[in-house]
C-alpha cells in the first residue's frame, strides 16, 4: 500500500512579493515556499521530491483525495482553543507551564509535593506568561511505576482548585478517567493524556462528555519499558504521523470534537535520541493532521545525551533551542519547565516575525 505525505519546508520571512508562490502554515506566522512530497510503500520511503508551492497548487486537484485533504489541512487556520476560563489564540506559539506534584518526576520530582507550593509555582508561571498550567500527579518518566488513581487525585486536586480560583487556564496531565473527571470538576479545562486515551477505556467518554480539549500523545510501550531499545518498522516520522492520525479518528468516533484535539509527537516516549531528532527536524509534517501541535521537549534526556550528560536541571539552553525549533515549524503549544525564559525567547522570536511581516 502506497501513501503520500506532505511536509512544509522552504520557509520565508514574509509573503510580500511572493503571491502564488508561498502558503501560510496553519493560519500562523509562518509561510512556506516548498513541500517535501514523500511516498511510502509498505512503510518504506520509495521517493522524496521537493515541490514548489506554486507547482503543487497548480496540480493539487489532479492528485488523490487524501493528498488534497492533507494540503487543505496544512493551510487551514486553527480556531482559538477554549481552555476553561481562557480562550487561546493559536496563530502564534503559546507556553504551557509544567507543575509536577510527584515525588519521582525525572526533572523536579519531590520539589512541589506540597499543594500550596505547587499552586504558587503555577501562579508564578501564569504571571510569567504561561497560557496554560499543566498539573500532573503521576510520573511517566522511563521506568516509572503506575500510581493508584485515588492517590493521583489527592495530589492534583488541591493544586487545581487553588489555581482555578485565581482564574488560570489549567490542564491535567493524566492517563486515568477518574482523575480526568475529578480534575475537570475542580476547574481544569484541558486533558493532557500521554496514552492518547488508550490507557483507560473510559477516558474518551469523559473527554467527550466534558467537551474539553484533549492532547493525544504518541508513545510506544508503557513508561516501565518504553526506553528499552525502542524500534520502528520504517521512518519514525511517518509511523508516528500514522499512529496519531488513527488516534484522532478513534477519538472522534468516541464523540470527541475534532476541533478540540491537540497532537503531541511524544518526544522521549519510546524513542532513541536519533528518533527524537528525526521527529524534531520533521515537526511541520504533523500540521497535515489538521490539529494544533504540542511539543514537550523541555529538559528531556536527549539534551543531556547531546551535551556531556548534563543533568536535568542544567538543560535550559538545550530546552530553549528545542522550543524555538518548534516555533520555527509552527508548533502552537510548547510545554516547558522554564516558563519565564521560554516566554522571553518567544517574545524575541515574535519580534523578529513582526518585523519581517511589517512592510517596509
Amino acid at each position: 500500500m502506497t501513501r503520500t505525505y506532505l511536509r512544509p519546508t522552504g520557509f520565508v520571512d514574509a509573503p510580500f512579493g511572493h503571491d502564488g508562490k508561498v502558503a501560510r502554515l496553519a493560519g500562523g506566522l509562518l509561510w512556506f515556499s516548498a513541500v517535501e512530497v514523500s511516498v511510502l510503500d509498505g512503510g518504506r520511503r520509495v521517493s522524496a521530491e521537493l515541490v514548489s508551492v506554486e507547482r503543487l497548487e497548480s496540480e493539487i486537484e489532479a492528485m488523490a483525495a487524501d493528498v488534497v485533504q492533507t494540503w487543505r489541512l496544512l493551510t487551514l487556520a486553527r480556531p482559538p482553543l477554549a481552555a476553561g476560563p481562557r480562550t487561546l489564540r493559536l496563530d502564534q506559539p503559546q507556553v504551557v507551564g509544567i507543575v509536577n506534584v510527584t515525588p519521582d518526576s525525572f526533572s523536579d520530582g519531590g520539589v512541589l509535593e506540597d499543594p500550596a507550593a505547587a499552586a504558587e509555582a503555577g501562579h508564578a508561571m501564569a504571571a510569567a506568561g504561561a497560557a496554560i498550567v499543566d498539573v500532573g500527579g503521576e510520573s511517566t518518566r522511563p521506568g516509572a511505576k503506575p500510581v493508584w488513581e485515588g492517590d493521583e487525585v489527592k495530589r492534583v486536586l488541591p493544586v487545581i482548585e487553588r489555581l482555578a480560583r485565581a482564574g488560570n487556564a489549567i490542564s491535567v496531565d493524566t492517563r486515568k478517567s477518574e482523575v480526568m473527571a475529578a480534575a475537570l470538576g475542580a476547574g481544569a479545562g484541558l486533558v493532557n493524556d500521554v496514552s492518547a486515551l488508550l490507557y483507560d477505556e473510559r477516558s474518551a467518554g469523559v473527554v467527550a462528555r466534558a467537551g474539553c480539549p484533549v492532547v493525544l500523545m504518541h508513545h510506544k510501550g508503557s513508561p516501565e519499558t518504553m526506553q528499552q531499545a525502542p524500534q520502528y518498522d520504517g521512518p519514525v516520522l511517518f509511523e508516528v504521523y500514522d499512529w496519531l492520525q488513527a488516534r484522532i479518528e478513534a477519538a472522534v468516533a468516541a464523540g470527541v470534537d475534532r476541533s478540540r484535539i491537540i497532537v503531541d509527537p511524544g518526544i522521549g516516549f519510546g524513542k532513541t535520541v536519533q528518533h527524537n531528532l528525526q521527529l524534531l527536524n520533521g515537526l511541520s509534517l504533523f500540521h497535515g493532521l489538521g490539529c494544533p501541535i504540542m511539543l514537550g521537549a523541555s529538559r528531556k534526556r536527549m539534551i543531556g545525551a547531546l551535551s556531556a550528560e548534563a543533568p536535568a536541571d542544567q538543560r535550559l539552553a538545550g530546552s530553549l533551542t528545542l522550543a524555538l525549533k518548534g516555533a520555527d515549524q509552527g508548533v502552537q503549544l510548547l510545554r516547558v519547565h522554564d516558563v519565564a525564559e521560554t516566554v522571553q525567547a518567544l517574545r524575541v522570536w515574535r519580534g523578529m516575525r513582526d518585523a519581517a511581516l511589517t512592510p517596509g
